[in-house]
């Protein structure tokens, strides 16, 4: 009986996988252009995990370097606008090679450019979540990159680490792997300390694990650990597990299952988990919904509250804001977040979810609350 590594079990668990590519291991300097032979290589990583049923997105850097490259402006310090105007040609020319590479295994893929806003605001939060899972039912993968053309140096992420970690917590991922030009976390800087050791397995990012990053203006810390640990804090948060690993070989994820030395930073919930939790207890509800008795029961069953359920509506509350959910006695049996707006809510209540489009206008979702957006609350509490 073969036992598999850590990672490899990691990467059969999960269900949908990002995979985050920094502009180092893109770009083949010698030729200034993408390195088509390891995109190649990536590619079919990528088409072995869809053989396997899973969902994939790419978070791909490389539209600034590109672009400098074909604009000509290389070699110096970039003024903000300059960055803008290499993104916006780098873009073109980093979507075709995806499109490119993924086409040869049949695979679409779609080009997403997020801006903090998207993954901050609560309904431009949800909108790019919804794209992302209807883009992955069918069958395409999303190839993220930050929105460079419109940011400046106030508003950015900052590096596409923390992007792919806001990514993953935005479509309840359940891995990301970072592939870098290192082999994972060690207890110091390698290039300078000989006793530095690898470190295999991360269970909670603490003072402990933040120092073996090294100090902000190091070159082990530049070169991206720091950032990489910010990303880890942010996936596990959200119930995601994340992968380092050394990308620059010829097919990394395959090399990750097959035993290649990687450090995995395990999260202790699950994505939906997590997801709940922080529905049922970090924030605030905007209003207040009632809900019948045969909706309590279908509630606590585990199913999504239609508005065939809902009784009453209250509050100022707009799409995708945190809810009370009442039964008949006024009392609060759970969190949700909200399909529709308070509005639009009343509007619904009472009636059968194929009528909803005749009552809005619109066809919004069959649901008030879905039921991976609600967290009840156990009776009694």
């Amino acid at each position: 009986m073969v036992t598999m590594n850590a990672a490899a079990t990691a990467i059969a668990a999960a269900r949908t996988v990002i995979i985050k590519i920094g502009s180092s291991l893109l770009i083949d300097d010698a030729r200034n252009a993408v390195n088509a032979d390891w995109l190649g290589n990536v590619a079919s990583d990528i088409a072995m995990l869809r053989a396997d049923g899973k969902n994939v997105v790419v978070v791909s850097s490389g539209a600034i370097a590109l672009g400098s490259r074909g604009l000509g402006i290389t070699g110096r310090a970039l003024a903000i606008e300059e960055k803008q105007a290499a993104a916006a040609t780098g873009q073109v020319t980093l979507a075709h090679a995806w499109r490119e590479a993924l086409a040869i295994h049949d695979i679409r893929v779609a080009q997403i450019l997020l801006s903090p806003e998207d993954t901050e605001t609560r309904r431009r939060h949800l909108n790019a979540r919804a794209t992302m899972s209807a883009l992955l039912g069918l069958g395409a993968v999303p190839v993220v990159n930050e929105n460079d053309t419109v940011a400046t140096a106030e508003i950015r992420f900052g590096d596409n680490d923390r992007l792919a970690a806001r990514v993953a917590a935005m479509i309840s991922a359940d891995l990301l792997i970072l592939l870098s030009d290192i082999d994972g976390l060690y207890s110091g800087n390698p290039r300078r300390d000989e006793a530095a050791h690898h470190v295999p397995e991360v269970t909670a990012i603490n003072d402990d694990v933040m120092a073996m990053a090294g100090t902000a203006n190091a070159s082990y810390a530049s070169g991206g650990m720091i950032t990489k640990l910010e990303a880890a804090r942010i996936a596990m948060n959200a119930g995601c597990g994340m992968i380092i690993c050394d990308g620059r070989g010829g097919r990394p994820v395959t090399g990750l299952i097959a035993g290649d030395r990687h450090t995995l930073f395990r999260a202790e919930h699950s994505p939906l988990t997590a997801r709940k939790r922080w529905i049922g207890g970090a924030l605030t509800p905007k209003g207040r919904i009632t809900v019948d008795s045969g909706a309590v029961r279908a509630l606590r069953q585990g199913r999504s509250l239609l508005p065939a359920g809902v009784v009453a509506a209250n509050g100022a509350f707009e799409r995708g804001d945190l809810i009370a959910i009442e039964d008949e006695n006024r009392q609060v049996i759970g969190h949700g977040l909200s399909a529709y707006s308070v509005g639009d809510t009343q509007a619904i209540l009472g009636h059968k979810s194929s009528e909803i489009e005749n009552l809005l206008g619109y066809r919004g979702r069959d649901e008030v609350i879905h039921a991976d957006n609600l967290a009840m609350l156990e009776p009694g509490s």
